[in-house]
Order: structure tokens, then sequence, then C-alpha cells
């Protein structure tokens, strides 16, 4: 581990510590498919896929032809003052491949963050209103746009405001952990009867522009709505004239099993917001909205020097056809559903497994210190993921309380490898329900 604490230390020296939420000292070195090796030559399985976007690997060949192909002929010009072919031939793939059976526009950016910037100022011009609806539990990005959408943690905003105004957040339908102690079916979609009194009695709906959404939220801890209630809620939003804006930048590009998660669902959204995979890590960024809602904005009002760049959309492109000529919307729902199905075995072992749920290969593993009272566990949790990563498994927590043990490999994992790596996080957990991970771990991890 020399060299890798050598490196973490001089990080710590001159790297802004606000953009890091450390676990162990892991130090990449090179990555390929599900692996991944450290600078002092450790492998690891990568149970977390650069954060959701190393969605067909890491270092795809297909990819880095593409990469290679393109830096040879121009890396930059700016689309803002000029013409070049990737970008539409991109627009139109995404535009093909997103739910809607309408014309579409696509305006591109650079992270998912801006995306979600871009729907605030998308939705306002479109429509001529200025409010926005949001859900607690959140997690949209970090520049002030989606930092204002987000309500994952009070921590993330502190000292940062004043943050947009005009923005409204709902109960999220957790039905594990209810904010109103309430159980499905039985309470009748009863987050869904806030949003109705939200509207009747103190935000006027025809003053809202949109309502932005996660279709399963992730960084809340794969949270999964009831099969009716993004119906309802697109009922709700037409029956207004707000903007249904599906947030896919986690969710997108069969992760969950489907190309996008909302179509879980059958509903159609106004615009879908994606980024993080697009692109297999290269930035990037979109919004495909309905063309009429891009025809009322104009530029600059979402305008990137560097949006579109030409290595990322030649990138981004060759993603999409190995998505599309491997089905792996259709490998990641059956892949994941055997990894569902190991994983609520494991639940019959260790009592410290309160829940399991996701979609796909989006899934998270609720750790509770106690089944009946559902208290998270975040200790128990960040141990796993310590002892995990000791025996070669890249994995980490998260969610609202940070006990929530977060599976998403590459969506092109082996057999084996999955073998291997679930075979690791059982012993790892096994590890910290014996009390064999120290406490004095958790002084190097500050984590969700």
């Amino acid at each position: 581990m020399k060299k890798c604490l050598e490196v973490v230390e001089r990080d710590r020296r001159v790297i802004s510590q606000a953009s890091r939420l450390a676990y162990y000292p892991l130090v990449v070195s090179r990555a390929e498919g599900a692996k991944i090796w450290d600078a002092d030559g450790n492998e690891y399985i990568d149970f977390l896929s650069g954060a959701a976007v190393t969605n067909i690997g890491h270092c795809h060949p297909e990819v880095v032809r593409a990469i290679e192909s393109q830096a040879k002929r121009f890396i930059h010009n700016t689309l803002g003052y000029s013409y070049y072919e990737l970008p539409v031939i991109l627009a139109e793939r995404l535009a093909s491949l997103t739910p809607g059976g309408f014309r579409k526009r696509v305006a591109f950016g650079l992270s998912g963050s801006d995306a979600n910037d871009g729907a605030i100022k998308l939705a306002r011009s479109a429509t001529g209103r200025q409010k926005i609806i949001s859900y607690l539990g959140s997690y949209h990005g970090t520049t002030y746009g989606a930092l204002t959408l987000s309500a994952a943690s009070p921590h993330m905003k502190r000292g940062l405001g004043p943050l947009l105004p005009e923005v409204y957040h709902i109960p999220y339908p957790d039905c594990y952990r209810c904010p109103f102690g309430l159980e499905h079916p039985g309470c009748g979609l009863h987050c869904l009867g806030y949003m109705k009194e939200l509207l009747r009695l103190l935000i006027p709906p025809d003053e809202v522009a949109a309502l932005v959404l996660e279709p399963i939220q992730g960084d809340a801890g794969v949270i999964v709505p009831p099969q009716d209630f993004w119906v309802e809620v697109k009922r709700i939003c037409e029956e207004h004239g707000i903007l249904f804006i599906d947030e896919e930048v986690q969710t997108g590009f069969c992760r969950t099993g489907r190309w996008f998660a909302i179509e879980h669902w059958g509903v159609e959204p106004d615009a879908v917001l994606v980024a993080k995979p697009i692109a297999s890590g290269l930035p990037m960024s979109a919004i495909i909205s309905r063309s009429e809602l891009m025809e009322r904005w104009s530029a600059p009002a979402h305008l990137f020097t560097t949006e579109a760049n030409p290595v990322s959309c030649a990138a981004a492109i060759a993603t999409l056809e190995v998505m599309e000529r491997e089905r792996l919307h259709e490998r990641a729902e059956r892949v994941g559903g055997y990894v569902m199905k190991r994983l609520e075995e494991l639940m019959g072992r260790f009592e410290l497994i309160g829940e399991v749920r996701g979609r796909g290969l989006l899934i998270g593993v609720d750790l509770v210190k106690d089944r009946r009272t559902r208290e998270p566990a975040r200790a128990e949790a960040l141990k796993v993921c310590w002892r995990a990563w000791e025996r070669g498994l890249v994995m980490i927590s998260f969610g609202r309380f940070g006990n929530v043990l977060r599976i998403a490999p590459p969506l092109t994992i082996g057999n084996e490898e999955l073998e291997r790596a679930l075979g690791i996080l059982e012993e790892s957990i096994d590890d910290v329900t014996k009390g064999r991970v120290p406490d004095t771990v958790l002084r190097e991890m500050s984590a969700w």
C-alpha cells in the first residue's frame, strides 16, 4: 500500500476535499472491464462502476478506438460558433431511444448537475411559470440549480445559501421508511395526497413550471416507488399543465433493466435528463425534450464552450452502439434478478440486512441494527465496505442514512467475477457481524 498511501497524502495537501467522500485509500492506476488495479498492483472487482458511469465496463475497446480516431481528427471546436456532424448523429440517436412518441430536440452539457440546471431554465422559459417541485431525498448535483433541487442532506447546502427561489420539496414514496409511518398499499398513496394538498393549499398549480423527479431515487438508497405511483403523478401534472421532467442521470442507459427507468411505469416524460454513463466516463450530459419546449428559449441560455465535445460525442456514439448490440438492458434485468435472489438469501443468514431492493443492476442492501425498528446501521455498512475493499471488491455505502450498500457493477461483468464479488460481500458481512472489523477503520472514512 506504500504507493497508494503516498498519493493519498499528496492529494490531501493540494486537492479540495469538498469533492471527496472517502471510504478507503484506493488509488486507481488501471481499469478494464469490471476490474480495477491500484497503484500498488492490487486487483479489485468493481461494484461501483465509477458511480454508475462505466455501464459497458472500463475502457471498452470500441470506445477507446472511437476516442483515438476522433482525437486524430480534431479535439475541440465549439458548438456555439460552428457545426460538426457528431452531435447531430448523437442527438438523433438519443431522440430515438428516449421514451415519448413525439418530436424532440436535444441540448448538450457536461454533467448531470448542469442538465438539472438546464431543466429549471427550460421549464421556466417554456411555461412562463416560476415554481419547481422536487422530492425529499433527491440528489440532482452540486451546481446551484441542481443543489437547490436536491434534498439528500443538509450538509451539502450548509453555508452556501441563499439558493434558488421558488423550489419546493415533497415526500418521496419510501415504502420501507415511510415518512408518515404508513404501509403500502393500505396507505392509499398518502405521499401523493401530500402533493395534492400542497397544490390545493400552498402552491397555485398554474404557477408550477415543472416537477423534476428521479424515477428511482439512487443516492437516497435505491428507493423504488410503487407500480401505480408515477402514472398518477403524471396525470396530476397533465391536469395542471406541469412539465414532467425525468431525471435519469444515474438510472438511464440500461442500468435498471430498461433503457430508462421510467419505462418500468410506462409513462412518457416531457423531458429526460441524462449524463453519467452516456460517454463511458467522458464529460457529457443531455436534455432531451419535446421539441416545442426548446423552441421557446434562445442562445446563450444553455451554452457551454466545450459542450458536445467531439471526442466525447464519439465515445457516446460508440457506447450506445455497444448497449444496443449487446442488449444490455436485458442483461441487466437478467443478471440483476440473479443478484437480488442471492442477496435475499443472505437475509436469511444475516439479521443485519433489513431489505434488498432495486431494479436491474441498481441494487441497494439496507443494513439495520434491528429489523423491527429499522434503525440504520451506518457504521456497520462502512465496515462492510472497508473489509470488502481489503478482500478485493470496490463498493460503497450511501443513502439518506449512509447505511445502504450500493450494488452497481458494470452491466458487462462476467459470471466468474460476479460470483467472486458476491462471495467477498458475504464474507465481509460475516466479518462485520462477528466483530472482526475494528472501529478504528471508521476514522479513515468520511463517506455518505
